[in-house]
């Protein structure tokens, strides 16, 4: 098993930035292949915003924040982060961590990739 716990979200303005963090710990974090964030406004399907390979260490992000998000692992720490620059009031969403134990750099952004999940942190990006 895999525990995702999310942090760092919060209520900032346009053009501000917030860096959410993500703590992993379980007994099969050992085997984990991706690592990445989803956002779900209400009434909406969840989206991959940003993915990391751990295998290779290679990136991905969605079209929309690509220049403005940056997302990173620290191993040491078990962590992950994503560094959010830059943001605009339709980032505004809850924010998710995602684990999964298999990877396929096409399909980074689809939700059944994924077989761990935090709770969701909020972010609202509003003047």
């Amino acid at each position: 098993q895999v525990q995702l716990v999310e942090s760092g979200g919060g209520l900032v303005q346009p053009g501000e930035s917030l860096r959410l963090s993500c703590a992993v710990s379980g007994s099969s974090a050992q085997f984990l292949y991706a690592m990445s964030w989803f956002r779900q406004v209400p009434g909406k399907d969840r989206e991959g915003v940003a993915c990391f390979s751990i295998s290779d260490g290679m990136s991905y992000y969605r079209d929309n924040v690509k220049g403005r998000f940056t997302i990173s692992r620290d191993s040491a720490k078990n962590m992950i982060y994503l560094q959010m620059d830059s943001l605009k009031p339709e980032d505004s969403a809850v924010y998710f961590c995602a684990a999964g134990l298999n990877f396929w750099a096409t399909n980074w952004w689809a939700t059944q990739m994924y077989n761990y999940w935090g709770q969701g942190t909020q972010v609202t990006i509003s003047s």
